[in-house]
Formats: structure tokens, sequence, C-alpha cells
């Protein structure tokens, strides 16, 4: 076993301990005796013969001087562990820095063995995770998904029973049969906002968003938080979440998200989550509707905020907008120019380590996601934890996530307000010029410019995460929206004679909201969903240029997304493309639903000039997952394209341009068509 793969050992069944036995029983992970807990010392010696004897391979742990935990062991091990708690934060961010801390993987080893029985097992794998894609011994180590390791916080609760049943009674596993998770277990169809319940419960979104707060940590070590244009990622990521929630909404008759303007209105939204936490075998708690929103007084969480603090950090962060500058400690102002005002404010309103004045403008993002995930016992008079709101990995389950981050967007958009509408020269690409586009089912006589939409029925492998259970798989399966492939083709002329480099961008909007009423130019923009950005090379002439839906650079394919995590696979050939790959949009929702009739959208295709977006260093988007760095930037590098993300629509368009067709006429090097997403309200089987 090569030498930093046996850290995956300890990043599986996290409620389990250490010496348990890995990988479906094939591994085990042999403690010094002292690193046991006060439980199993005492029989020690038989757990070590009892657990070894079957194993193919065993890992001998190195005794080592026992690591000060006590900062973590704050935290209960079988309690809430929230990254939007300050306290927590500050907890996660001082063990990551532990695990970096350790001179080589033998010894990270040790430590982390150690702490691992005695925290929090969700802080223990996030911070293990962040440190271990961090060092640079441990970073092409393949680490496991959120999923694999707490199923729960993603399924139906009522399959995990069934799963159990299954795995105990059926001893072959190729004789167990696959579990069906319900598609809408959570609300009936009485409720308007079920209908984007495929949206906000689908697990590959719901992992994207913990596994990108993964990458972009907010506390830690400053060579961990502090990554090129985070604030800038923070922005955006969440602007393009909130773009594409909006769309879906229009696909099924409901009109856009209400931003959360005030905190003082009853929240006309319920939710009722129906997940339980296996750290306490308790649901999650609801939120019934109409709820009104208090002052949070937990103290024994360390959350004490009044509604008055959010409000107060809102007005100073609109003031700072609209007076073109921050106000850092001391009282010096750093301008928020047109250049990094974008990234100075993500940080702030997030807010990370990274914010200029964390003292002068608080909390604003993390305490709105506190003071909804809290409002059902904002006292802990009834001693219940936080809301689905309160974790990122289940957030974006609640329709109060999206108020709360339409909010959150139009104190961003305030600021792309007042910088100046992009102007000939950065919006022209001269003698470049699109002579057609269009996109097409990758299927025989398929009409053109029409995409497809449908559900599909897909396996997933729980056994991994299902602590003290059966051993080898047990599979569970799920609904989720699926298109049909398909892919763009465009000729493009160079006229200048010599060779050039471009990047190509596509976006695809509404042409009408949800009463097909026509959008105006303003409202279109911000509701451009970013398909692909990719390089081309033009040589002189006409250059015809076909691109794959599913090379697109801000999905990642659902392999990746689900892919199961075994010790026996890590050293298979096609594990290499796997590594630090789990970041991304999840492909299969790549596309808005669409509708029966044909839903009719804007697609946009645009060639820069590559001399004005190259931050100067070279990538592969086809090796080392570089092919989601919409969303998730380059590992190690700077984010690979200079201009601000979401170019050319982040920033307002004058006035005078009614349509994207007046937007993309006077450029050669832009063209927008018409087409359709039709949604089919089938199922089918994912072959």
């Amino acid at each position: 076993m090569a030498d930093n793969t046996k850290l995956l050992a300890l990043l599986q069944r996290p409620l389990e301990p250490t010496f348990y036995p890995k990988d479906g029983g094939k591994t085990v992970v042999d403690l010094p005796e002292n690193y046991l807990t006060d439980r199993y010392k005492p029989i020690g010696q038989s757990l070590q013969t009892r657990f070894s004897s079957e194993a193919d391979t065993r890992i001998a742990v190195r005794a080592t001087t026992l690591p000060d935990i006590r900062f973590a062991e704050e935290l209960p091990r079988r309690g809430d562990f929230s990254l939007f708690i300050p306290k927590h934060r500050k907890i996660a961010g001082d063990l990551i820095k532990l695990f970096l801390d350790q001179p080589d993987v033998d010894t990270l080893m040790s430590v982390s063995s150690y702490a691992r029985d005695r925290l929090n097992p969700v802080l223990y794998q996030y911070a293990m995770a962040v440190a271990i894609q961090h060092r640079p011994d441990t970073k092409n180590l393949n680490i496991p998904s959120f999923f694999d390791l707490f199923p729960d916080s993603f399924v139906d609760p009522t399959v995990i029973p069934k799963l159990r049943e299954e795995g105990a009674v059926v001893n072959n596993q190729r004789d167990r049969i696959t579990i069906d998770i319900a598609m809408n277990y959570t609300a009936s169809d009485r409720e308007d906002e079920q209908r984007l319940a495929y949206f906000r419960e689908d697990i590959g979104v719901n992992l994207h968003h913990w596994h990108w707060h993964l990458v972009y940590p907010g506390e830690g070590p400053n060579n961990v938080v502090n990554k090129d244009r985070r604030g800038e990622l923070f922005y955006y990521m969440h602007q393009q979440l909130i773009a594409r929630y909006n769309v879906d909404r229009f696909c099924n008759r409901l009109s856009r998200v209400r931003p959360l303007t005030s905190l003082r209105e009853p929240l006309p939204e319920g939710y009722f989550p129906k997940i339980v936490r296996s750290l306490t075998n308790r649901g999650f708690p609801a939120r019934p509707q109409n709820t009104i929103l208090r002052d949070l007084n937990r103290i024994e969480d360390d959350v004490v905020l009044s509604i008055t603090d959010i409000e107060l950090w809102g007005s100073r962060i609109a003031e700072s907008i609209d007076g073109g500058y921050v106000v850092a400690p001391g009282g010096n102002r750093i301008p928020l120019d047109e250049q990094t005002g974008i990234d100075v404010l993500g940080n702030i309103i997030e807010p990370s380590a990274l914010s200029v004045n964390s003292q002068y403008y608080g909390n604003y993002h993390g305490h709105m996601h506190n003071l909804i995930s809290f409002s059902h016992d904002p006292e802990n008079r009834f001693l219940e934890g936080y809301g689905v709101v309160g974790e990122f990995q289940t957030a974006m389950r609640d329709p109060a996530f999206y108020r709360l981050h339409a909010q959150v967007d139009n104190m961003f958009h305030r600021y792309k307000r007042t910088l100046q509408p992009y102007n000939a020269n950065q919006l022209g690409y001269a003698g470049v010029q699109i002579q057609s586009f269009g996109v097409q089912l990758n299927r025989a006589n398929a009409p053109a410019n029409v995409l497809l939409t449908y559900w599909q029925r897909s396996q997933i492998d729980l056994g991994t995460g299902l602590d003290f259970g059966p051993q080898g798989n047990v599979f569970a399966s799920f609904t989720h929206l699926q298109h049909a492939p398909f892919t763009y083709r465009f000729a493009v002329n160079n006229t200048t004679g010599a060779a050039r480099r471009g990047t190509c961008r596509i976006f695809i909007a509404p042409k009408t909201d949800e009463r097909n009423t026509p959008l105006t130019m303003d409202e279109q923009r911000l509701l451009m969903i970013e398909l692909d950005k990719f390089r081309v090379n033009l040589t002189p002439g006409v250059n015809n240029i076909v691109r794959r839906s599913e090379q697109s650079s801000v999905t990642i394919p659902y392999e990746r997304t689900f892919r199961p995590m075994a010790l026996s696979n890590i050293n298979l050939p096609e594990t290499e493309q796997f590594r630090f790959c789990n970041c991304g949009w999840p492909h299969h929702l790549l596309l808005p639903k669409g509708t029966a009739e044909g839903m009719k959208f804007d697609l946009f295709l645009m060639i820069s000039n590559f001399a004005d977006d190259t931050v100067n260093q070279e990538f592969n988007e086809d090796i080392n997952c570089n092919d989601s760095h919409s969303f998730c930037g380059i590992r190690d590098q700077l984010y690979p394209d200079k201009r601000h993300m979401g170019y050319p629509f982040d920033r307002r368009i004058p006035t005078a341009t009614r349509t994207l067709s007046d937007f993309t006429r006077p450029n050669s090097n832009m063209t927008n068509i018409e087409v359709q997403i039709r949604f089919t309200n089938t199922v089918i089987a994912r072959t």
C-alpha cells in the first residue's frame, strides 16, 4: 500500500472505532494500546486479536507524542458541527492547522488516528479532508465525498433500515436488491415549492455545495484560505446557483425567489426536511410556515446575536458599496475598485478569515444562516439543534436558503451597478467573425436547436457510510433530472491573416418569465447561466468548431459525483483522473428543466480576445480535473480567466440595448440563437 493511501482507512464509516475493520473487512488499523479510548482500553488485546485475523491488509500506527486536542474536544462527539457557527469554524481551522503541521505522513497517521475516536466525526472528517487536499505529500490522494461518509444527510431516512436489513440478511452481495428512494418525500403537491424539490433536494447539488466550501474553507492557515479570487468565486458560484434556481422556477410556473429584504417579516416558506443526523439519531428540526425570526440567545452554541446586528452589518456593507470603499481597522479606506472590489466584498459578506474588517462588517451571510436555522428554538429552550440551513451539505434543501442568497446576491449586484458598462473595446474582437452557430442532440435526424430533458433513475452504493452495518455494497436508487447529450457547432472566420487565440463563452437564458412575459435585457442578463468556457486556436480563414456538452467547464460527470470509495480501488489506473475532482456542478443539472411544450431560451456565444483573458499560465482542461474550473478554479494556480466572472453579463448594460440581439449585433465575435428545451415526463434507468 502506498505510503499516504493508508490515511484513507481513517476516512470510512466515521462512527466506527478506528480499530474496526475497514474496506469490507479487508483492512485493519493496528493502534498502540494507549490510543484506544477509555471505553476500549480494558479489552484492547482481545479487540486487536478479534478484528485482525481476517484482514488482507494491516496498517501499523506508529506511537508518537499524543497531540493536545482539548480545544477540539469542546465540541461533543455526538453533537452538532456547523461551519456557520464562529466557534465551530475556529475549532475547525485550528484542527486543520494541527494536521497540516505534522512533518510527514506517518506522523499525520498517528496524530489523526488518536484524534479520530475522540472528536466529533463531522469536524474530524472535514478537517482531515481539507488538510489532505492542502499537504504536498497527500494532495493527490482521492478522498471520499461527504455522501460516502454521511449518506443520511442526503437521503430519505426510511431507506436506511431497509438497507441494513438487506445487508444483514442477504450475505451474497449479488443477491441484494436495490432499495428505491422516493422522489418527493418531504411534501405533497399541495405545496407549490415542492415543484422545485428535484432541484433543492438533489444529492449532486448538495454535494457540490459542500465540496465547494471544502475546497474554499473560510477559516484555517492562510495558505489554505487565501486562494486566488476566493471572494469573487464565493459571489459567482452562488450567483449562478440563484440564476439556475430562478430559471427552473420559471420552468415550473413559479415566480423568481423573493430576496430576504426584511428579517422582521414572517417567513411564509416552511420546510419539513425528514432527514436524520446519524450522530445524534435525531431528525433535523422543521420550520413551520410563517415562522417569525427572533434574536438568538444560544449561549451553549456561542451564538448570541440580534436581528439589529445583521441589519447594521448589511447597512454598513451597502454604505461602503455606495461610497466606493471599505473601512479597514484604524479607519483606513480601501477602494472598491473595478479590478478587486468584488473579491474584497465577497470575503466581507461571507465572511471568511480574509475579511478586511470583521469587527466592523460582522458576519452578514453566516449569521443569516444561523438566524434561520435556529428560528424554531432561538433560546435553546427545547434543546433543539439547528435546521438544515445550518450545514453546507443540507442547506440547499430549504426554500429559505434561496431567499437568503437572493438577498446576498443583491448586495453584490448593488456593487456591480456602480461599475461602468463594458465598452466596445472590452466586448469586441476585431477580425473574428462568428458565421454560424447551432446545437443538436447527439442522435440521428435530431432537429436543430432543440434540447431534451427527462427523469433518470440511478443507483448509488451507501455501504461505506452505514456505520456498524453490513459489509460490502448496499444499493439504493434515486430519480433525478437529466438531459440528452448534445453538441455545439459553429463556424468562425478569422480575417486577420494570422493565427489568433480566443476564449469561447456559452450562456443560456430564458426569453420569458413564468407568465410568458418577455424579459428585459437587464432581467435576462441576471439569469444568464454559464454552460461552458474554453480556449480555441483560430487559423486564418474559416474555422469549424465542435464542442460536446459533456466537456462543460462548469460540471463534473455523474461518475465523479458518486464514485464509490474503497481502499481496494486506490491503485487502479483510472484513479488518477478522479483526484481532487469532486468540486463542480453536477452534470445532470447542466440544463434547466424546460417544459413539455418546449420552453424558449436564448443561447449566447462569444469569442473574446485571449490576449485580454490570459493570466499567463497554461493549463489543460482534460487533465488534473481542470474541467470544472468555472466554479472551482484550478488547484494551486490562478483562476484561468483574467476577466471578471460572469463576463460579459456581470455588469449593467446601456438602456438603449433592449434585447440580447441588440447586444450582439454590433459585435461580430458574438451571436445568439433561439433554442427550445423540451421536458419529457418519463423515467429512464441509467445504463
